[in-house]
């Protein structure tokens, strides 16, 4: 199967997760996954929140920001996958001058 996510609509979504600004997201689900292409501009963020149920893994495609995972903060660029496990707490930031693009996906555990 493809996703086109050209074919997937785009959500605004303000404060995503308790976060700062406002999340673009084009979201595939299927009811067994979530795959999210998404855009953070400078200053957003996805909101500190738990993953009780599943997992997250988030792929940065473009630009650059930090991720806080279980307290620790580190930096992510273009490349760069970022993995919080089932039970862990995390938050993407884009803290650069640029848009950050990533893909994430949240598999149903």
């Amino acid at each position: 199967m493809n996703i086109d996510f050209d074919e997937v609509g785009l959500s605004v979504i303000p404060g995503f997760k308790g976060g700062d600004l406002e999340a673009r997201m084009r979201i595939f689900q299927d009811g067994d996954n979530r795959i999210m292409k998404g855009l953070l501009v400078p200053g957003a963020s996805i909101g500190m929140h738990t993953h009780e149920d599943s997992s997250e893994i988030i792929f940065i495609t473009a630009g650059c920001g930090s991720v806080i995972c279980d307290g620790e903060r580190s930096s992510v660029h273009a490349g760069i996958c970022h993995y919080c496990p089932k039970g862990h707490t995390h938050s993407l930031i884009n803290d650069s001058d640029a848009d950050l693009e990533f893909l994430a996906v949240v598999p149903r555990q």
